[in-house]
């Protein structure tokens, strides 16, 4: 399975460079540019992270141990709280005590729930109109109630027992729950909650780049047993190479897929860029929300519902899994692809053909 997914990364990749080398004749060159332009945003946002994590995995053992020895959880699980590629998977792996929930917690849980929690959401806040937003929130609630078919899936998949699956589910199911009450009766409220939480991530992200940075450059380290900046851009770069191909794949599948993208509008009562940003949210998340101003109502929501768990399926975080557990793979894609078609599916249930404008 990862050898195909590498094949069809690497053909991405040749279809990008040789129309690059035509300049540009297919538009295909365009997005594998704008694949490796984004090492840059990767650059600023993961390794401050990435570094600081046997720091913050020591703080929050010594917080959460107690409490997870009291309610027989595995700490691991809280990893899942950050998104994959922000921390989430080493952090879910240094504070689990059974590897295999430190890999579901660190892959499948940070790629769903941490992923819409830390990355989705507030993105969406800051790119999406207000006209557009009490759609796009209705959609992740519904993303996030049918969350547990995602978990389930990969779990499998995985070959986790029930009992690892639900130790490992709990607590964020629960958080989820939460979120959900929270989203439904105080809607502001939890929008600056994630507004705020998306900012003292960005700032100790920030904090963690400026002290592995220093560190790198006097040997000076203010926090000892941080990871050196040099290994955490490597991860960074591992994504970067994936998204060289991905990015232009997606596009020539978007091209070569019109016809049954345009049937799928007309069968599920969405546009043609509602149909299309399912397609794209499954490579990347942000262009996906820029195009929700051009959606009709029943898109957005059934847009949010798909990226709770579906979001940059093939891009990222497939890459970051290649990089860090290619065992992964297939339970991520598992839960990722099997949450979404849920999402889709709930969404659609609950919105009608009433819905769309």
């Amino acid at each position: 399975m990862n050898q195909i997914i590498m094949a069809c990364m690497a053909f991405g990749v040749v279809l990008g460079g040789i129309d690059r080398m035509l300049d540009n004749r297919f538009g295909l060159g365009e997005k594998f540019e704008e694949g490796f332009m984004l090492l840059g945003p990767l650059a600023l946002s993961m390794p401050g992270i990435l570094c600081l994590v046997p720091a913050l995995s020591g703080l929050l053992s010594a917080v959460l141990s107690p409490v997870c020895d009291f309610l027989h959880l595995d700490p691991g699980t809280f990893g899942g709280i950050l998104a994959i590629d922000m921390g989430g998977y080493q952090l879910a792996e240094s504070l689990a005590r059974n590897p295999a929930i430190g890999r579901f917690a660190g892959i499948i849980l940070s790629a769903t729930f941490g992923c819409t929690i830390i990355f989705t959401i507030p993105v969406g806040i800051a790119l999406i109109p207000d006209s557009a937003r009490q759609e796009f929130l209705r959609g992740i609630l519904i993303g996030l109630i049918v969350l547990p078919i995602s978990l389930l899936a990969g779990g499998m998949v995985q070959g986790l027992s029930p009992a690892e699956l639900f130790q490992a589910s709990l607590p964020v199911l629960v958080l989820a729950v939460l979120l959900c009450l929270g989203m439904v009766r105080f809607p502001e409220r939890m929008i600056r909650g994630f507004e705020k939480a998306a900012g003292g991530i960005r700032t100790i992200s920030t904090a963690g780049l400026v002290l592995a940075a220093v560190r790198s450059l006097t040997g000076f380290a203010l926090i000892p047993g941080m990871i050196p900046l040099e290994e955490a851009m490597k991860t960074v770069c591992s994504i970067a190479v994936v998204m060289l191909g991905s990015l232009p794949l997606a596009e020539f599948l978007k091209r070569l897929l019109i016809h049954p993208i345009r049937a799928l509008g007309r069968r599920t009562g969405m546009n043609a860029d509602g149909a299309t940003a399912l397609l794209v949210g499954a490579v990347s998340v942000t262009p996906a929300l820029g195009m929700y101003r051009n959606m009709d109502s029943r898109s957005r929501v059934i847009n949010g519902a798909a990226l709770v768990s579906g979001a940059s399926a093939f891009a990222a975080h497939i890459g970051f899994t290649l990089a860090v557990e290619p065992q992964m793979v297939s339970p991520l894609l598992a839960a990722k692809l099997t949450g979404m078609a849920a999402g889709i599916a709930a969404a659609l249930l609950v919105t009608g053909r009433g819905a769309a404008k």
